[in-house]
Protein backbone atom coordinates (compact mmCIF):
# COMPACT_ATOMS: atom_id res chain seq x y z
CA UNK A 1 0.00 0.00 0.00
CA UNK A 2 1.57 3.47 -0.82
CA UNK A 3 1.06 6.75 1.02
CA UNK A 4 -2.13 7.77 1.01
CA UNK A 5 -3.99 11.97 1.39
CA UNK A 6 -3.81 12.69 5.21
CA UNK A 7 -0.28 10.88 5.94
CA UNK A 8 2.82 12.43 6.85
CA UNK A 9 6.09 12.49 4.01
CA UNK A 10 8.38 9.40 5.79
CA UNK A 11 12.15 10.98 6.79
CA UNK A 12 14.71 9.38 4.10
CA UNK A 13 17.65 11.20 3.08
CA UNK A 14 17.63 12.61 -0.34
CA UNK A 15 20.31 14.26 -1.89
CA UNK A 16 20.92 17.30 -4.61
CA UNK A 17 24.05 18.95 -6.36
CA UNK A 18 23.77 22.72 -6.80
CA UNK A 19 26.40 25.54 -7.33
CA UNK A 20 27.67 25.60 -2.94
CA UNK A 21 28.06 21.58 -3.85
CA UNK A 22 26.27 18.16 -2.82
CA UNK A 23 23.70 18.25 0.12
CA UNK A 24 22.38 15.81 1.62
CA UNK A 25 18.34 16.64 2.14
CA UNK A 26 16.22 15.15 5.36
CA UNK A 27 12.38 14.62 3.59
CA UNK A 28 10.60 15.63 6.60
CA UNK A 29 12.59 19.02 7.18
CA UNK A 30 11.61 19.46 3.33
CA UNK A 31 8.48 19.46 3.49
CA UNK A 32 7.90 20.73 7.33
CA UNK A 33 6.35 24.14 7.03
CA UNK A 34 6.20 24.63 3.55
CA UNK A 35 3.62 23.94 0.56
CA UNK A 36 5.41 21.73 -1.55
CA UNK A 37 4.04 20.02 -5.09
CA UNK A 38 6.76 16.62 -5.49
CA UNK A 39 6.74 15.40 -8.77
CA UNK A 40 8.42 12.07 -9.61
CA UNK A 41 9.99 10.34 -12.43
CA UNK A 42 10.97 6.87 -13.41
CA UNK A 43 14.35 8.53 -14.72
CA UNK A 44 16.05 11.32 -15.92
CA UNK A 45 16.84 12.03 -19.62
CA UNK A 46 13.70 9.50 -20.55
CA UNK A 47 11.41 10.60 -23.71
CA UNK A 48 7.93 11.21 -21.62
CA UNK A 49 10.37 12.70 -18.58
CA UNK A 50 12.14 14.94 -20.97
CA UNK A 51 9.96 15.87 -23.48
CA UNK A 52 6.83 16.21 -21.42
CA UNK A 53 6.54 16.25 -17.66
CA UNK A 54 9.59 18.39 -16.60
CA UNK A 55 9.02 20.68 -19.20
CA UNK A 56 5.42 20.82 -18.16
CA UNK A 57 6.73 21.66 -14.13
CA UNK A 58 9.22 24.12 -16.11
CA UNK A 59 6.63 26.26 -18.17
CA UNK A 60 4.33 26.54 -14.94
CA UNK A 61 7.07 27.03 -12.25
CA UNK A 62 5.71 30.91 -11.59
CA UNK A 63 2.38 29.93 -11.74
CA UNK A 64 3.26 27.28 -8.55
CA UNK A 65 5.43 30.19 -7.22
CA UNK A 66 2.88 32.72 -7.43
CA UNK A 67 -0.10 30.09 -5.09
CA UNK A 68 3.04 29.69 -2.57
CA UNK A 69 4.27 26.46 -3.56
CA UNK A 70 7.99 24.79 -3.87
CA UNK A 71 7.78 22.81 -6.50
CA UNK A 72 10.57 19.49 -6.14
CA UNK A 73 11.67 16.97 -9.25
CA UNK A 74 12.57 13.38 -7.62
CA UNK A 75 14.01 10.62 -9.60
CA UNK A 76 15.71 7.49 -8.29
CA UNK A 77 19.04 8.78 -10.23
CA UNK A 78 22.58 9.74 -8.36
CA UNK A 79 22.15 13.61 -7.61
CA UNK A 80 24.95 14.26 -10.54
CA UNK A 81 22.65 13.09 -13.20
CA UNK A 82 19.71 15.08 -11.57
CA UNK A 83 21.95 18.53 -11.79
CA UNK A 84 22.87 17.36 -15.29
CA UNK A 85 19.13 16.92 -16.56
CA UNK A 86 18.49 20.20 -14.68
CA UNK A 87 20.80 22.29 -16.69
CA UNK A 88 19.80 20.73 -19.70
CA UNK A 89 16.41 21.14 -19.03
CA UNK A 90 16.66 24.89 -18.50
CA UNK A 91 14.92 24.79 -15.23
CA UNK A 92 14.39 28.06 -13.16
CA UNK A 93 16.12 28.79 -10.08
CA UNK A 94 13.83 27.58 -7.42
CA UNK A 95 12.95 24.39 -9.04
CA UNK A 96 14.99 21.66 -6.80
CA UNK A 97 15.67 18.24 -8.70
CA UNK A 98 16.33 15.88 -5.99
CA UNK A 99 17.62 12.14 -6.05
CA UNK A 100 16.87 9.62 -4.30
CA UNK A 101 19.62 7.20 -5.30
CA UNK A 102 19.10 4.10 -3.39
CA UNK A 103 15.39 4.64 -3.44
CA UNK A 104 14.83 4.88 -0.03
CA UNK A 105 12.45 7.72 -0.03
CA UNK A 106 10.46 5.80 -3.12
CA UNK A 107 10.15 2.81 -0.96
CA UNK A 108 9.03 4.46 1.67
CA UNK A 109 6.09 6.05 -0.12
CA UNK A 110 5.24 2.69 -1.60
CA UNK A 111 5.38 3.94 -4.86
CA UNK A 112 8.50 2.29 -6.82
CA UNK A 113 7.78 -0.10 -9.79
CA UNK A 114 10.24 -2.63 -11.32
CA UNK A 115 11.81 -1.08 -14.34
CA UNK A 116 14.18 -4.53 -14.91
CA UNK A 117 12.29 -4.98 -18.11
CA UNK A 118 13.86 -1.54 -19.83
CA UNK A 119 17.33 -2.50 -17.87
CA UNK A 120 16.22 0.31 -15.25
CA UNK A 121 15.97 -1.65 -12.09
CA UNK A 122 14.35 -0.08 -9.12
CA UNK A 123 12.82 3.15 -10.33
CA UNK A 124 10.10 5.25 -9.20
CA UNK A 125 6.36 5.64 -10.36
CA UNK A 126 4.96 8.85 -12.05
CA UNK A 127 3.13 10.81 -9.86
CA UNK A 128 2.54 14.18 -8.28
CA UNK A 129 2.12 14.89 -4.50
CA UNK A 130 0.91 18.08 -2.71
CA UNK A 131 1.61 18.45 0.68
CA UNK A 132 1.44 20.89 3.56
CA UNK A 133 3.86 21.08 6.26
CA UNK A 134 4.61 17.41 5.91
CA UNK A 135 1.11 15.86 5.54
CA UNK A 136 -0.52 14.61 2.09
CA UNK A 137 -3.22 16.87 0.74
CA UNK A 138 -3.49 15.44 -2.86
CA UNK A 139 -1.83 12.06 -4.59
CA UNK A 140 -2.06 11.58 -8.28
CA UNK A 141 -0.04 8.40 -9.30
CA UNK A 142 -0.25 7.63 -13.11
CA UNK A 143 -1.19 4.16 -14.39
CA UNK A 144 1.57 2.41 -15.80
CA UNK A 145 2.74 4.18 -19.44
CA UNK A 146 0.32 7.48 -18.31
CA UNK A 147 1.06 10.83 -18.55
CA UNK A 148 -2.34 13.04 -17.31
CA UNK A 149 -2.60 13.01 -13.87
CA UNK A 150 0.96 13.86 -12.65
CA UNK A 151 1.28 16.88 -15.57
CA UNK A 152 1.75 20.69 -14.05
CA UNK A 153 -1.17 21.60 -15.95
CA UNK A 154 -3.68 18.82 -13.93
CA UNK A 155 -1.94 19.59 -10.69
CA UNK A 156 -2.46 23.82 -10.85
CA UNK A 157 -6.00 23.16 -11.31
CA UNK A 158 -6.06 21.01 -8.32
CA UNK A 159 -4.01 23.39 -5.74
CA UNK A 160 -6.22 25.01 -3.28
Amino acid sequence: MHIQVGDRIPQATLQCVHKDGFEKIDSSRLFQNRRVLLFAVPGAFTPTCSEQHLPGYVAAFDAFASRGVDVICLSVNDPFVMQAWGAAAGIPEGLRMLADGNAEFTQALGLAMDGSAYGMGLRSKRYALYAEDGVVKDLQVEAPGEFRVSAAEYMLKRLP
